[in-house]
């Protein structure tokens, strides 16, 4: 109803997120109780590696007056600008990432301006243990796989092939403590999309995208609105449903400012928006319930608090059986074939 989609369209972390942007853009690396100092602990490029030992005062580092950071700094906020300036709803951007997105990757790859064919989105679920789906999974025209999650030795289940990887900047920014900023398990070849969790973590970006054969490619900020609106509107209904409270309880059941959409749910939308034909394997829990690894290549068991899962997994289901239900979509767009594997 009316209520629910204004609700859903309700940016919470919105005013922190802006102020965090302003201190940002001033300097002012101290004010957010240390979040913007993530970089700061890690990165100063020096001969090919990376010095932890950064030193600052008053927030702001000492190497800022150094001709290669004061460099990276103006970049910085160029960037940062320009992605907070371009941060608004646009319902119209599912039909753009073919241009946003595919036609940069396809300059990697060498490739013709085209959806792909057919494409795997692979989770990283336990269920993909219980099924040897990897010569199914490297068929598809393109895979896209999540956050750099390991292969080696699961390829009987999960395949071996790799078109595109799909990442958070989390992972980015333990990539940028490594020499050279290596952040490329299958191969330096393979393009890397990623949407931004942090505005500080634009300085990870820029001192390791230079450093890589495959580019690095930004979400545009309008899709990673459209994602957590569509993902807050199902986990909000979800909750009115079995709870029978208003939406404006919904804020302290999942601890609102910090609630967020996962890797996979965007990894799909992308895929959505650049295949004919989209597969999606190792998402949700299976028939073997909390019994199954979270993550098939690890043995954590527990899921992450400030995702909805279920409400993640009522999406699915309706883009697969009547994506015409999908809210915050133009109606222009027509998502392709989707079909999940468990």
């Amino acid at each position: 109803n009316a209520t629910l989609l204004e609700f859903a369209a309700v940016e919470i972390d919105g005013p922190r997120l802006k102020q965090e942007i302003r201190d940002l853009m001033e300097g002012n690396f101290n004010r957010r109780g240390g979040r913007q100092r993530l970089y700061l602990s890690s990165t100063a490029k020096s001969g090919g590696n990376f010095d932890a030992r950064l030193r600052v005062i008053n927030g702001l580092p000492l190497q800022i007056r150094a001709q290669e950071f004061y460099r990276i700094w103006l970049n910085f906020r160029r960037y940062l600008g320009d992605w907070s300036a371009n941060r608004r709803f646009n319902s119209e951007i599912m039909s753009e990432l073919l241009d946003e997105i595919k036609v940069r990757i396809d300059r990697c790859h060498k490739a013709a301006k085209a959806r792909y064919g057919t494409c795997a989105v692979v989770g990283n679920s336990g269920i993909l243990l219980n099924q040897s789906h990897g010569a199914l999974i490297d068929s598809h025209d393109a895979v896209i796989r999540l956050n750099n999650a390991r292969i080696r030795s699961f390829e009987r289940h999960v395949g071996s092939k790799t078109t595109v990887s799909f990442i958070n900047s989390n992972i980015l920014h333990l990539c940028a403590r490594r020499p050279g900023c290596f952040c490329h398990p299958y191969g330096d070849s393979v393009p890397i999309v990623m949407y931004i969790c942090q505005p500080i973590h634009f300085f990870d970006y820029l001192l390791c995208n230079s450093s890589q054969r495959a580019p690095i490619l930004i979400t545009d900020p309008q899709f990673d609105l459209l994602c957590a609106r569509i993902v807050k509107y199902y986990s909000v209904r979800r909750f009115m449903r079995l709870t029978g409270n208003d939406s404006g309880d919904w804020n302290g059941a999942h601890d609102g400012a910090n609630f967020h959409y996962s890797s996979g749910m965007q990894a799909v939308m992308l895929a959505v928006g650049m295949c004919e034909r989209v597969s999606v394997f190792g998402f949700g829990k299976g028939e073997l319930g909390s019994s199954s690894r979270h993550h098939y290549h690890t043995s954590q068991k527990a899921e992450l608090s400030l995702h909805d899962y279920e409400a993640e997994y009522e999406f699915y289901r309706d883009l697969i059986e009547r994506p015409e239900m999908i809210p915050f979509i133009s109606g222009g767009f027509k998502p392709p074939v989707v079909v999940m594997y468990r």
